[in-house]
């Protein structure tokens, strides 16, 4: 009894889906280095809005998988909506492995764009229902440390998979396990949580009017909804294109893979003293500047030569994006009431990941249009323009309550 009450144990729970969350991030990883190559290696495609086609699917699914989420938790549970997210997810690398065709793993990154909405959406709503707002900053630096650093880590074994094996099926093995691991761990030791989302009286809003407030009602939530989507609009880029860009200056794939690795694995790092750090010095010079970072990386990685510079890039765009990923997330949390608070964080995150998409389509036409140096050079100017719109609307209000409008007082 003393250790399933320990197993019960909020810290115990949180440590979980940390766990949890490591195997959602790695299902990404495994895509990071190797499928923008397999597209042109297997499948003979040239242009880079095509290539970057798997990402759009990805992220527009993903998007509206996360803005409608936290509804659907209310009405089916935090913890049935994780282990769907898993089940939805089993075949992705099974559909990569095999795919006869590039609509195969279009399709396959339609199902990973599920699995990835529900699932970290209700890792990141489950650890809020857990940490409660004192610690909010921290637990999420945690659960996006746990996500991005396994994205970093899967991509650098998958490209060095690829360097030694090909590009399939090896390297999409790891995915199998992935899958395996998170569904087993979210079905039986994980607990649902959603009863302590419903400890603060009142209804949720509907998803509309939430919507409304978060999109352009809250000028606070509309500075965090485009720092997001801007911050997703350059990963969708640096997704599709980095890999193609570093492969065209003659840089084989183990080297492709270590320096796009380098970006997410200092993301998923250093975003466990950024969320704490949020907490205890604020939110808004965090993310006003890690914006700012990143842009600058994008332009660094355009206009440098040479692996060491590259490099130097690469971790100076996940430094910034540690700067604003759990900072723009506990910032939302800031900004909604406990009861539309899911629904808030959902509309955030659709707006953010729905980026990702938006990213890869204009990035992905803009190099075949202008080339690929100059889409990324496009990108950088535009996310450094979004730092300066947050610097415009965003500030600290952790002390401050709300309306149920959503209007400060």
């Amino acid at each position: 009894m003393g250790g399933i009450g320990l197993l019960q144990s909020r810290p115990v729970q949180i440590a979980l889906l940390v766990i949890v969350n490591l195997f959602v991030g790695g299902m990404v990883g495994l895509e990071r280095t190797v499928l923008p190559l397999l597209a042109n290696e297997e499948f003979g495609i040239a242009g880079k809005s095509a290539a970057v086609a798997f990402i759009i699917s990805f992220g527009v699914v993903k998007a509206l998988s996360n803005l409608f989420a936290g509804r659907i938790a209310d009405l089916l549970g935090r913890k049935r909506l994780l282990v769907a997210g898993w089940v939805v997810g089993l075949p992705v690398p099974f559909l990569v492995m095999f795919a006869p065709n590039w609509n195969w793993v279009i399709f396959a990154n339609v199902l990973l764009g599920i699995n990835q909405g529900f699932c970290w959406s209700m890792t990141v709503n489950m650890k809020i229902d857990l940490a409660g707002p004192r610690f909010r900053g921290l637990v999420l630096g945690l659960n996006e440390f746990a996500g991005y650093s396994a994205i970093s880590i899967t991509a650098l074994v998958s490209g060095y998979v690829a360097a030694v094996y090909g590009v399939r099926p090896q390297p999409f093995y790891l995915g199998v396990a992935y899958a395996l691991a998170g569904l087993l761990l979210s079905s039986v030791p994980v607990k649902d949580t959603t009863a302590l989302s419903k400890t603060v009286a009142g209804s949720s809003l509907p998803l509309g009017r939430a919507f409304a407030i978060a999109t352009w009602q809250n000028k606070p939530l509309l500075s965090a909804s485009q720092a997001g989507f801007m911050t997703n609009f350059k990963d969708g880029m640096i997704w599709g294109l980095l890999p193609l860009f570093l492969n065209a200056h003659a840089l084989d794939i183990a080297a492709v893979g270590t320096i796009v690795a380098l970006y997410p694995g200092t993301w998923g790092l250093l975003q466990l003293a950024t969320g704490p750090l949020s907490d205890r010095f604020g939110r808004t010079w965090l993310i006003i500047v890690g914006m700012l970072i990143q842009g600058g990386a994008i332009l660094w990685i355009v206009f440098t030569q040479g692996l060491a510079l590259w490099s130097t890039g690469s971790i100076l765009l996940g430094v910034g994006t540690a700067m604003v990923y759990p900072t723009l997330l506990a910032a939302v949390a800031d900004h909604s009431e406990a009861e539309w608070r899911a629904s808030a964080l959902g509309v955030y995150r659709f707006w953010r990941d729905f980026g990702y998409a938006v990213g890869a389509l204009v990035s992905g036409l803009l190099a075949d249009a202008l080339g690929t140096s100059t889409s990324m050079g496009i990108v950088g100017v535009l996310v450094i323009a979004s730092g300066l719109v947050a610097a415009l609307w965003l500030r600290d209000v952790q002390s401050e309550r709300f309306t149920e409008t959503g209007v400060t007082r």
